[in-house]
C-alpha cells in the first residue's frame, strides 16, 4: 500500500498512474477509520480504476480546540484497516503546513445561506474549514468522484456547492448513513462515549424514526416539543438542537407544505462528546 505524506509526491504518482487509468476515485476523512468509512472505500473502490483516501484531521474546522486535541489520530491503525479492502489504495496523509502550504487558514465563502443553518448556527465558520480544506484536497488530488456519507448532511450540500463555487470537474456520490446494530450512525467519536453511552445513544435514532412516523400526522411544532420532551427526560443526554429542515435549502421548516421535501436534523452531547444524525421525511 503506498502513503503519500506531501502534495507534491502524490501530485507525481497520479500523473504517472493517470496515463494508463481512466478514473480517480476519493474518499476524504479525518481518519479513526471504522466501518461507516468502509463503506464508502468500498462504493469507491467498485466505481474507480484508481482510489484515494485521505486522513487529514483538519484544524481549520473545529470550533472547540479541545475537540480538535481529543480527535483520535491512529494512521497506523487506519491502513491496516484499509488494506482489508484493498492493497492498492493510496493513502494520502499530508501534515496541515504542506497541504495549506503554509499557515492553515480558512477561506470565507458564501454558500448561499447553506453554511448559516443548522451546524452553522452552532458552529460558526466550520463549513469555511471545511470547504477550504477540501479545496486544497481536491486539488491535489484531481479526482473523477469524491464520496461522502449522509450523516453529514447539510456537509454534502456544501461540498456539492463548493463544487460548483470552484467549478471542480468532480462528481460528488452522497452514500447512506451507516449504522451500528442498534442505529447509532457510525462517528470517528463513537469512541469516545463510554459503553453504556453507546449503548443509550440509540435513543437518537428512535426519536429520528419517530419523528418520521409522526411527520404529516403532527404540526412542525408538536414534533419539536415531542423531541424536546424525549431528551429532557435523559440524564445520559443534553439536546443540542433538532431541526426540520426544508431539503432544497435547509432553511428551517415552521410548517410543512405538501410538495416540498424535508428532512429531520439533531444534535446530541453525550458529555463533551457531540453526536449529529439525521433522517429523510418524506
Amino acid at each position: 500500500m503506498r502513503v503519500f505524506t506531501t502534495v507534491e509526491n502524490l501530485k507525481t504518482y497520479i500523473k504517472d498512474a493517470s496515463k494508463i487509468s481512466s478514473t480517480i476515485g476519493f474518499v476524504p476523512t479525518m481518519g479513526a477509520l471504522h466501518d461507516g468509512h468502509i463503506s464508502l472505500v468500498n462504493k469507491c473502490l467498485n466505481e474507480n480504476d484508481i482510489v484515494i483516501v485521505s486522513v487529514f484531521v483538519n484544524p481549520t474546522q473545529f470550533n472547540n480546540a479541545k475537540d480538535l486535541d481529543n480527535y483520535p489520530r491512529t494512521l497506523e491503525v487506519d491502513i491496516e484497516l484499509l488494506k482489508k479492502s484493498s492493497k492498492n489504495i493510496i493513502v494520502f496523509a499530508p501534515t496541515a503546513k504542506n497541504l495549506y502550504k503554509g499557515q492553515p487558514e480558512s477561506i470565507n465563502y458564501d454558500f448561499g445561506g447553506l453554511e448559516n443553518e443548522m451546524e452553522g448556527k452552532f458552529r460558526p465558520g466550520h463549513f469555511d474549514g471545511v470547504g477550504t480544506v477540501l479545496k486544497f484536497l481536491f486539488e491535489a488530488v484531481t479526482p473523477t468522484k469524491a464520496y461522502f456519507g449522509e450523516k453529514d448532511f447539510q456537509q454534502l450540500q456544501i461540498v456539492r456547492k463548493l463544487v460548483k463555487l470552484e467549478k471542480f470537474p468532480i462528481e460528488i456520490v452522497g452514500c447512506e448513513i451507516f449504522r451500528e446494530a442498534h442505529g447509532l450512525a457510525y462517528s470517528s467519536r463513537n469512541e469516545r462515549l463510554t459503553k453504556q453511552q453507546r449503548q443509550e445513544a440509540k435513543i437518537i435514532y428512535e426519536t429520528l424514526l419517530n419523528v418520521k412516523n409522526q411527520f404529516g400526522t403532527k404540526s412542525v411544532t408538536e414534533l419539536n416539543e415531542m423531541v424536546s420532551q424525549v431528551f429532557e427526560d435523559q440524564e445520559l443526554f443534553e439536546l443540542e438542537y433538532f431541526e426540520i429542515a426544508n431539503l432544497k435549502n435547509l432553511e428551517t421548516a415552521t410548517y410543512i407544505k405538501s410538495h416540498e421535501k424535508y428532512r429531520a436534523f439533531i444534535a446530541v452531547f453525550a458529555d463533551d462528546v457531540r453526536l449529529i444524525d439525521n433522517i429523510a421525511l418524506n
